[in-house]
């Protein structure tokens, strides 16, 4: 294990010193146009309807209504100006984070994997073994089966430790389908993109893992910042900007470990001795046997 992982140390410095190169810097800034203006849009519009149609919910609700009240006078009424904000921002994150992930994935997943290619893996063979289709079919497979895994954990969430652990787990698991795929579509065939994710499956899911604990950091501003509610429309953007940035040193790490990867097992591959054409073949230094 202590040679894969310093493969994963390796790879993460150098896609750490590709985030600060200008034109990934530049291409982070066009999922944040895009999802951040969307976002402060809807924020702007229907924050404060989103956030009064939660209280409201939560009070006509008979099997809340009585938890809330209890809660409410058990706090001198802050728990029912914070729930609403808490609620929303605990539904919109999941959104926000799936969407910057695609977003990443569309719009950077093949510049990431070119600039890589380019500076570092230039004689590595190009096979083509996925196509956009492909790829689409598999992100969105993985992403259905993610949030699908999210909804089905909600009721763990209330116990801390598992709150802590089960979302960046299904996170890091999502960014690890997604971003080792974007990574060797263009390079590996299929065959080879699977032996590397069977190969190498611990190492890319540590990536994965690790990609997902810093994509919910952002998360645990957002709950913090629920109480400055005229604010949260303004900072939306910069969260959202957040979230693509942790993506995009995830897909430039997960593109410089799985090229390295691919590289080495088509090195294995070379390196093997052939095995002979028959087992009949006889030894061309024995002496023949005459006939009588």
């Amino acid at each position: 294990m202590l040679a894969p992982m310093s493969k994963v140390l390796d790879a993460f410095w150098r896609a750490l010193g590709y985030c600060l190169l200008p034109r990934v810097i530049l291409l982070s800034l066009l999922p944040v146009l895009l999802l951040g203006g969307l976002a402060f849009g809807l924020a702007w519009f229907f924050w404060e309807p989103a956030i009064e149609g939660v209280r409201q919910f939560m009070l006509d609700t008979p099997l809340l209504a009585p938890v809330t009240e209890w809660i409410d006078k058990f706090t001198g009424g802050v728990f029912r100006s914070v729930i609403g904000p808490l609620i929303v921002v605990v539904l919109a994150v999941p959104v926000m984070i799936v969407a910057s992930l695609l977003l990443v994935s569309v719009f950077m997943g093949s510049t990431v994997v070119n600039l890589v290619a380019r500076r570092r893996f230039e004689t590595l063979a190009r096979q083509h073994g996925g196509r956009w289709w492909q790829a689409l079919w598999w992100s969105l497979g993985s992403t259905v089966l993610a949030l699908a895994i999210l909804v089905v954990s909600l009721p763990l969430w209330v116990i801390p430790p598992l709150a802590l652990l089960v979302p960046p787990l299904v996170w890091g698991w999502l960014t690890y389908r997604v971003m080792v795929y974007d990574a060797l579509a263009d390079h590996a065939t299929h065959d080879e993109r699977l032996a590397v994710m069977r190969r190498h499956r611990t190492p890319l899911l540590v990536i994965g893992i690790v990609s997902g604990y810093l994509g919910a950091a952002p998360s645990l501003i957002w709950a913090m910042g629920a109480l400055a509610l005229p604010m949260m429309p303004l900072l939306i953007p910069v969260f959202v900007w957040l979230y693509t940035l942790v993506f995009v040193l995830a897909a430039l790490w997960f593109t410089h470990y799985s090229l390295a990867a691919l590289e080495d097992l088509r090195g294995m591959a070379v390196s093997l001795p052939a095995a002979p054409d028959s087992p009949s073949v006889q030894n061309p230094t024995s002496t023949p046997i005459a006939l009588p």
